[in-house]
């Protein structure tokens, strides 16, 4: 296994890391610094939107361009000419939400959660945040609210069951998933966390043997976990203590990228961790992803 920088030039908060292979390029998103990203590992060469909000998630779009979950809206981006597009808008009467994490589903949904103010990483306003699915009708539904920080999700390869992290619970839950409808039922909980053990988990992604890869924020590592267990299988460990979430990539999807922010460190801390904020690669893990999906709307 072999840690090394992917892109060195360190933001605030990088998150919601995304391969799209279409193009053989990671997306990703810069929360606190309102950025999209969009790198290519060949030309080593980063093409950036500035956007005018903090935006959470994104993902490519099966007709070109992206999606976004940017403030409390989903909206289209198009990198080539910088057009951004509103959808639809969440949580309309609580205006200091924001969306965080979000990913898509295999029928092309995009599911992105909202939270509170959060002054201080992870000191968030308490239970203000619900969970949403933009449809491909681009209709949304609200899944369920009272939620402190909605992050990572994941489905299982036959789509049968999908994962899903709301940090402060400390674990990873699981519903049963209905792929036709995209109705979640029987919530449970299937791996736990010691936040002074492990840190909070953030965001996460599924190899292709149905293991979990879940960013701990504050302990610089990435926990990979089975969730028909329970079991924490092993560490990866980052040299930036606030990683935020993690993806697999690469043309043969065994490369783990993992991103990391310095939002909220001394100048202490950004001394001692200097690459805080860079996005890292993981490979030799023995292990492959399963491949991202597109927004179908």
């Amino acid at each position: 296994m072999a840690v090394a920088v992917a892109v060195d030039e360190p933001g605030l908060c990088p998150e919601g890391p995304h391969w799209d292979n279409r193009t053989g390029t990671l997306l990703y998103v810069d929360i606190d610094g309102q950025k999209v990203h969009r790198w290519n590992p060949v030309t080593r060469q980063k093409d950036t939107v500035a956007m005018d909000c903090m935006v959470g998630a994104v993902v490519p779009r099966e007709a070109g361009g992206v999606v976004v979950a940017a403030g409390t809206k989903f909206a289209f981006l198009d990198f080539e000419t910088r057009q951004l597009t509103d959808v639809a808008t969440v949580d309309s009467h609580k205006p200091t939400n924001r969306f965080n994490d979000g990913k898509c589903d295999a029928a092309g949904r995009f599911w992105a959660g909202t939270m509170g103010h959060e002054p201080v990483p992870t000191q968030v306003e308490r239970k203000v945040g619900s969970l949403y699915c933009l449809h491909t009708d681009r209709t949304v539904t609200k899944a369920f609210n009272e939620t402190d920080i909605s992050n990572g999700l994941a489905w299982t390869s036959d789509n049968s069951i999908m994962y899903y992290i709301d940090s402060l619970q400390y674990s990873v839950d699981a519903f049963d998933f209905d792929l036709a409808s995209g109705t979640l039922t029987n919530r449970r909980k299937v791996v736990s966390f010691e936040e002074s053990r492990d840190g909070v988990p953030d965001g996460m992604c599924i190899d292709a043997d149905g293991k979990l890869w879940v960013a701990m924020f504050g302990t610089g590592q990435v926990l990979q976990v089975d969730p028909e267990t329970g079991t924490h299988l092993r560490s990866v460990k980052l040299p930036a203590d606030q990683t935020t979430s993690c993806c697999f990539g690469g043309p043969n999807l065994d490369i783990l990228y993992v991103t990391t922010a310095s939002v909220g460190l001394s100048a202490e801390e950004v001394q001692q961790k200097p690459l805080s904020g860079c996005v890292f690669q993981v490979t030799g893990l023995g292990v492959r992803g399963t491949s991202g999906l597109c927004y179908n709307g």
